[in-house]
């Protein structure tokens, strides 16, 4: 549908909300959805099937519908995203699988992590890691994978705090103060830095995902790894940066 007509669409449903017309509306962002679940499933794709997660998204399409406002100057599909988002983590939480422990267990293993980075000078083995932590290399593991759901839905409460924020338009003359500007550049260079001290796989997953916006799906195809393995290669970044950023680990995700 061309933009022309889609305006027109959403002319029709704003005077009119009628099922026919949402219908319509469901099944012209029914790609976004996809897109977003294909996001991430690099995040969660060991614990739920990508199909699950289109069919959680598409709740959060319906409420972006139900409740977009134009008058606010954001894209739909910019609102849309944080809601399909937001609907498919909302499922995450509800799922009984994370342990209350878990955020401890994250943190001790990023310490962990760079305490032997530090020691050995490379990047350490699964093994080292579970032998430094007292764990069997399958729990270790597995709490890696778990780490990985944690971040995300860490990032979404981050999200949640800064939603108005997130969907204020910018004022056009505004000028970050000197103080902002320092902060700004200093936050750029410890991202930078971290993300060099990656293995090379590492950074190239780092950059196709947050950088390139590429879904688990695409970097598995560029990489010629599977998607598991991206997961994997993923999920150790990130590891590797929470420990190293601290407090702005959220610039992982800006």
């Amino acid at each position: 549908m061309d933009m022309t007509n889609l305006d027109k669409l959403w002319q029709a449903y704003s005077t009119n909300r009628s099922p026919a017309l949402k219908e319509k509306l469901i099944l012209q962002y029914a790609p976004l959805v996809k897109y977003v679940a294909g996001r991430l499933l690099i995040h969660i794709g060991q614990h739920v099937e990508y199909d699950d997660l289109v069919g959680y998204g598409i709740f959060g399409l319906i409420d972006a519908i139900d409740k977009f406002d134009s008058g606010k100057g954001v894209k739909f599909e910019t609102y849309a995203s944080f809601r399909i988002r937001g609907a498919i983590i909302d499922h995450i939480r509800r799922m009984d699988w994370i342990p209350r422990t878990l955020r401890q267990k994250n943190k001790q293993m990023e310490q962990v992590y760079n305490q032997l980075e530090d020691e050995l000078g490379r990047e350490p083995t699964d093994e080292e890691i579970a032998e430094r932590l007292g764990l069997s290399l399958d729990e270790a593991r597995e709490l890696m994978k778990k780490s990985s759901v944690l971040s995300l839905v860490s990032l979404d409460d981050f999200m949640d705090q800064n939603y108005e924020a997130s969907f204020t338009p910018l004022v056009a003359n505004r000028i970050d103060s000197p103080e902002e500007q320092t902060e700004r550049r200093e936050r750029k260079a410890m991202l930078a830095d971290a993300i060099s001290k990656l293995s090379e796989k590492e950074k190239l997953v780092v950059t196709l995902y947050y950088f390139e916006d590429l879904t688990l799906k695409e970097i598995s195809s560029i990489m010629k790894v599977s998607e598991s393995r991206v997961s994997q290669i993923h999920t150790k970044a990130i590891t590797r940066l929470q420990g190293k950023l601290g407090r702005y680990k959220g610039l992982l995700f800006a």
